[in-house]
């Protein structure tokens, strides 16, 4: 069976991490590489079993990026995804053999639209594929993974000869994934049950889920995947993923922490460290975390209505299933402002899930100090911003030094940027349609590039005239896309963060930005 860090017993569930994987497929999700290696140790420290670093053959960036991480891992297996095709396998193998525990997760499409209309392959060809590419893996590495893509949508006598082959070649775990999200939970514990029960040697692999939200079923659907003979669960941080996104790792994690009775199963994730990844992944994926978004959301623990205060400050059960101390965050909250030190900073960071490097913490603090004095009251969610930022912003070759505009209705809006491009100063002047407009200008003149702006959206992370503007920015560059956010209690210099966090990105993804010092 699959190697795992705390053993095979029957009730213990495999959790498999693949946000910098299929998370990053996230429209606008791409993690810079310190990113990804940073997200990456956190997932190994917090006892997480699998790591899906990324898919080695995409990109050279990629395949850089799973070598790092399999050779940083400590704990965790570190898994490769791999196309069934000899090259994408062989690159793979290549990545994750620098790993303590390395695996190869290949795939092949099974179902009929699939094999019609993107394989155009007959069911005799792609079980030929089966037993060639998942015996190739295996002469690689001792620990393989094969995944049947569309697994919900093939017929199940098909599906069952495809994992027969699978094992049969040396797969170690059979992963039937709900691919585009189209399953209910009774049909997708029916298949892992039939599937487990019909296939010869199926008890010598571990039986693993992979589910998509397009439904709003992808946690229902993985915890009845469990109930049908799975004990490997593949989700990711914030329900990150293709679409609708994934199964959420904190979900799944508190639903078999807080529900034993109906859930009798266990997994080794520090469900304390649970808010902690939530931060550290929205702000390196500059993938903001909805309100209302279960267990790692800002309400997840906030009661408005007098009924709910009255109910939680008798006893908190009355409308709090699990503590806020389980997840990572604190009950108590200290308000903030121009008088405190380092000491209650630092306090406060922990308490909201964060924990920097004495660098990161430094200049988190300077600029807590700069927010503090142009605010009378700092709130937790000025702080969360204010991080985000600073970790979003952390690895930046390009940043805003300095910037004056002037808007009003006499016109013309200019505005004067000063950007650090690489360690060097350049500055230009522009006008444009409005502030934002030629802030915009004057950034892409001095940084030329063709991408579009998809998005512009500003929204207040607080209430109060004086909340600070947090901006979410979208560009887009042919098929790439990215996404950046920036915060600063005056919009304008939000806005220009943002936009020059997302072309941090676009540099990252499509090689070297060409950086002008236009004359004006």
């Amino acid at each position: 069976m699959s190697p795992t860090r705390a053993g095979d017993a029957a009730d213990r569930i495999i959790i498999f991490d693949t946000t910098l994987r299929d998370g990053e497929q996230s429209p606008g999700a791409t993690m810079s590489f310190e990113g990804k290696l940073e997200v990456a140790a956190l997932l190994d420290a917090m006892g997480v079993d699998v790591i899906e670093a990324g898919f080695p053959i995409a990109s050279i960036g990629d395949f850089e990026a799973v070598t790092a991480i399999a050779k940083q891992t400590k704990g965790a297996t570190v898994a490769g995804l791999a196309r069934a095709i000899e090259g994408d396998i062989s690159r793979c193998g290549e990545a994750v053999r620098h790993a303590k525990r390395p695996r190869i997760h290949t795939f092949v499409s099974t179902s009929p639209i699939h094999l019609a209309h993107q394989m155009m392959k007959s069911e005799a060809e792609v079980l030929e594929i089966i037993a060639r590419t998942v015996g190739q893996a295996r002469n690689l590495v001792p620990d393989v993974e094969w995944s049947a893509m569309d697994a919900t949508r093939t017929s199940l006598d098909y599906l069952c000869r495809c994992v027969e082959a699978a094992i049969r070649a040396g797969a170690t775990t059979i992963n039937l994934p709900d691919t585009v999200g189209f399953a209910t939970p009774a049909e997708y514990e029916a298949m892992f049950r039939s599937v487990r029960e019909r296939v010869p040697g199926a008890d010598r692999a571990i039986f693993s889920t992979h589910c998509h939200d397009d439904l709003g079923l992808a946690v229902a659907n993985s915890l009845a995947g469990l109930a049908g003979g799975a004990r490997q669960v593949e989700c990711t941080i914030n329900g990150l993923g293709e679409r609708a996104g994934n199964a959420a790792l904190e979900e799944i994690v508190m639903a078999l922490r807080t529900r034993r009775d109906a859930l009798p199963y266990a997994c080794g994730v520090d469900n304390t460290m649970l808010t902690r990844a939530s931060k550290l992944v929205s702000a390196v994926a500059s993938f903001p975390v909805q309100h209302n978004k279960a267990i790692v959301g800002r309400n997840a623990f906030a009661h408005e209505s007098g009924i709910h205060q009255d109910g939680v400050l008798k006893h908190a059960l009355t409308y709090e299933i699990m503590t806020p101390e389980s997840v990572g965050v604190a009950k108590t909250s200290l308000v903030m402002g121009k008088h405190s030190g380092r000491a209650a900073f630092r306090d406060k960071l922990r308490e909201l899930g964060f924990a920097l490097g004495e660098n990161a913490f430094q200049d988190a603090f300077v600029r807590f100090k700069a927010l503090a004095d142009r605010k009378r009251i700092v709130y937790d969610e000025d702080i969360e911003a204010l991080v985000d930022d600073e970790i979003g912003h952390a690895h930046e070759r390009i940043k805003v030094t300095s910037l004056d505009v002037h808007a009003g209705t006499a016109g013309p809006q200019t505005a004067a940027i000063t950007l650090d491009v690489d360690g060097a100063p350049r500055a230009f002047k522009a006008t444009g349609n409005g502030p934002v407009d030629a802030i915009f200008n004057a950034i892409v003149a001095l940084v030329p590039h063709n991408g579009t702006l998809d998005l512009y959206q500003v929204h207040a992370v607080t209430q109060g005239t004086d909340a600070q503007a947090e901006v979410t920015v979208r560009l887009s560059e042919g098929e790439t896309q990215v996404s950046a956010r920036g915060a600063d209690p005056d919009t304008l210099v939000a806005s220009a963060r943002a936009y020059v966090a997302a072309l941090n990105k676009l540099r990252a993804k499509r090689g070297k930005i060409r950086y002008d010092t236009p004359a004006g």
